[in-house]
C-alpha cells in the first residue's frame, strides 16, 4: 500500500495512504491566503493527482489552527497593477479549477475561516465537512469584486439562487451551526475533528468501485446544468462505461461469494 508524501512549492503537500489522498494547504504564516505562487502550487498538486488512477478519493485539509482558507492574498493583489492582475487570472483559474474537476470523489475538511476563495475551493469538493469553528462566506462584494472561484455557480447549485444570492449581496460570514442548516457544509463534527472525520469518510468511500466512483461523479457533475432527459443520458453514458468493466465483474463475484471486492480498476 502506498505511503508517500509529495511537495508542490512550499505551501502545497500531497500524501498517500493506499486510495486516499490528502492535500495539505500549508502556509501557516498567511492563513493559506491564495497567492500566485500558491495558486500554481494547487493547480499542480491536484494535476498530479487527476492522473493518479490509484487515488479513489481525496481530502483538501488545512494545517492552520484557525483557518482552512482566507480567499485571495489581498495584499499580494494590492501590489499588481490592472495589466498584471489581468494577466494573472488564468493561472487563478487553474487553481481553483483544478480542485473542482479531480476526477475522484472530494472532500473538504473545514475549520476556522474558510472566506471568499477559501470557501470556494470548498465548494470546488463534492462534500463538506466542518467542526464548530468553520465560519464560511462569500464576502468579494465587500471589497468591490465578486466571487471568480466559481462561487456564484457553485454556491446556488448548492443552496438554490435566492439563498446564494442572499449570501453573496450582502457579503455576511456564516458561523458553523447555521452553515450546516442552510446546507453551506453537509457535515458538521466535534471540535478538531474536521480532518479525521473526513479522512474516514474518504476511506469509507474509497471502498468502493474506482471506476464506479469515477463515473458517478462525471455523471453527477456533467448532469448539474441539463434538463432531466438530457441528464439521463449522461446517466446511460456512466452505466455503460461500468457495466462491461473488470469493476463491475469483480462486484458481482465478490457480493455471490460473500466476500470483500478485489478492484481491477479497469
Amino acid at each position: 500500500m502506498d505511503h508517500s508524501e509529495q511537495a508542490f512549492g512550499e505551501w502545497v503537500r500531497v500524501r498517500r495512504d493506499g486510495p486516499v489522498a490528502e492535500l495539505v494547504m500549508d502556509r501557516k504564516g498567511a492563513m493559506n491566503a491564495v497567492s500566485t505562487a500558491f495558486g500554481d502550487a494547487l493547480a499542480e498538486a491536484c494535476a498530479a493527482l487527476a492522473g493518479d488512477d490509484g487515488v479513489r478519493a481525496t481530502v483538501l485539509t488545512s494545517t492552520h489552527e484557525r483557518a482552512f482558507c482566507v480567499g485571495a492574498d489581498l495584499k499580494e493583489r494590492n501590489t499588481l497593477s490592472d495589466a498584471e492582475l489581468g494577466a494573472r487570472r488564468p493561472r487563478s483559474r487553474a487553481a481553483y479549477g483544478g480542485v473542482l474537476e479531480l476526477p475522484m470523489p472530494t472532500i473538504a475538511a473545514v475549520h476556522g475561516f474558510a472566506l471568499g476563495g477559501g470557501y470556494e475551493l470548498a465548494l470546488s469538493c463534492d462534500l463538506i465537512v466542518a467542526d464548530p469553528t468553520a465560519v464560511v462566506g462569500l464576502p468579494e462584494v465587500s471589497v468591490g469584486v465578486v466571487p471568480g472561484g466559481g462561487g456564484t455557480q457553485l454556491l446556488p447549485r448548492r443552496v438554490g439562487a435566492a439563498r446564494a444570492a442572499e449570501l453573496i449581496f450582502s457579503a455576511r460570514r456564516v458561523e458553523a451551526a447555521e452553515a450546516h442548516a442552510l446546507g453551506l457544509v453537509d457535515q458538521l463534527v466535534g471540535p478538531g475533528e474536521d480532518r479525521a472525520e473526513a479522512l474516514a469518510l474518504a476511506g469509507r468511500i474509497a471502498a468502493n468501485s474506482p471506476v464506479g466512483l469515477r463515473a458517478a461523479k462525471r455523471a453527477l457533475r456533467t448532469g448539474w446544468g441539463m434538463d432531466l432527459r438530457a441528464g439521463l443520458e449522461v446517466e446511460e453514458a456512466a452505466w455503460r462505461t461500468v457495466a462491461f468493466s473488470g469493476d463491475r465483474a469483480e462486484g458481482v463475484a465478490a457480493f455471490n461469494e460473500k466476500r470483500a471486492p478485489r478492484w481491477p480498476g479497469v
